[in-house]
């Protein structure tokens, strides 16, 4: 280990949103390939004692390993900030923005990255007639990791009774047909496409169960889709301002060719369980675990 490199990494997991499952299993993983990297870590579950935990603590870096509201949407950030501690990951405006799901849209079309149509909904409004032409998609709008969704298909009569956990404004989106896609951008660096198999579509369970789908990395796709994918994600990585390591997920409908490729979503904070995407594609170009830690390490810093 380098004279300059942080002896002492405080690994942010848990917190207290809907994917406090997940982030706890991604903090643990960071946390050991942290240690096997080389650092003297310290596992901190983030909740309302986090300022006191971290100045007895006193890290040189601070890795986030949250997901969700309050660890992905710039509010830890800001405390992170305040409290003028490097840390990884993406910073306060650009955390908030990509976890705004509509907003992100807004300035992927801005740039020209294809998106389907979307509306924001109050999700009482959400009863008798269909708000767009079916199929679509309802989605919180600013959680992540495919918490809450609903798919309301051909054949449904009316929109489906939400569950009460649901926001009080939710996204419509329309449905993308097509091969579920994925890639992941560390520093300035399209990694490589994965292709996600699953049996039905890929919601939480098929996410993080294990066995809940199968990873084709890399991808067995057309030259022009897979550099597309890889072209998308740098641009969507750059415009939203993100730094460390993103994830753009697509859909892809090869039916139409380049016209059939849409960006869903840009996740800033890409899960790091045994069943996640990003460390899997970082092993297949040559980037083993705890070196993809080191770097996010290395990276990290204030003002971001």
């Amino acid at each position: 280990m380098s004279s300059r490199t942080p002896k002492t990494v405080a690994v942010l997991m848990g917190g207290p949103g809907a994917e406090r499952a997940v982030s706890l299993s991604t903090g643990q993983e960071c946390a050991t390939a942290l240690r096997q990297a080389g650092y003297f870590v310290v596992e901190i579950d983030a909740g309302p004692d986090l300022v006191n935990e971290l100045t007895l603590a006193d890290p040189d870096v601070v890795f986030n390993a949250l997901h969700g509201r309050w660890g992905e949407d710039g509010c830890v950030q800001g405390v992170l900030e305040w409290m003028k501690l490097p840390y990884t990951h993406s910073g306060v405006l650009c955390s908030a923005l990509a976890m705004d799901k509509e907003k992100t849209k807004d300035v992927f079309r801005g740039v020209g990255l294809p998106v389907v149509d979307s509306l924001l909904m109050a999700r009482e409004d959400l009863v008798g007639a269909h708000p767009m032409p079916l199929p679509y998609v309802i989605k919180p709008n600013n959680e992540g990791s495919s918490v809450g969704v609903y798919l309301v298909d051909l054949g449904a009569e009316a929109p489906p009774e939400l569950s009460t956990d649901m926001p009080d404004m939710v996204m419509v989106e329309a449905f993308a047909p097509g091969r579920e896609l994925t890639t992941t951008v560390v520093g300035d660096r399209a990694l490589t496409v994965t292709d996600i198999l699953t049996n039905t579509w890929y919601d939480y369970d098929a996410k993080y169960a294990e066995g809940g789908s199968k990873h084709v990395v890399p991808a067995e796709l057309p030259e022009d889709i897979f550099q597309a994918c890889l072209e998308y994600a740098l641009k969507a990585h750059a415009v939203l301002g993100c730094r460390g390591i993103s994830r753009t997920d697509f859909r892809w409908d090869e039916t139409r060719g380049l016209a059939g490729l849409i960006l869903l979503e840009t996740n800033t904070q890409p899960g790091m369980t045994p069943t996640s995407l990003s460390p899997e594609q970082a092993t297949a170009v040559g980037i083993p675990f705890p070196k993809l830690c080191r770097f996010l390490v290395e990276d990290a810093s204030c003002n971001r």
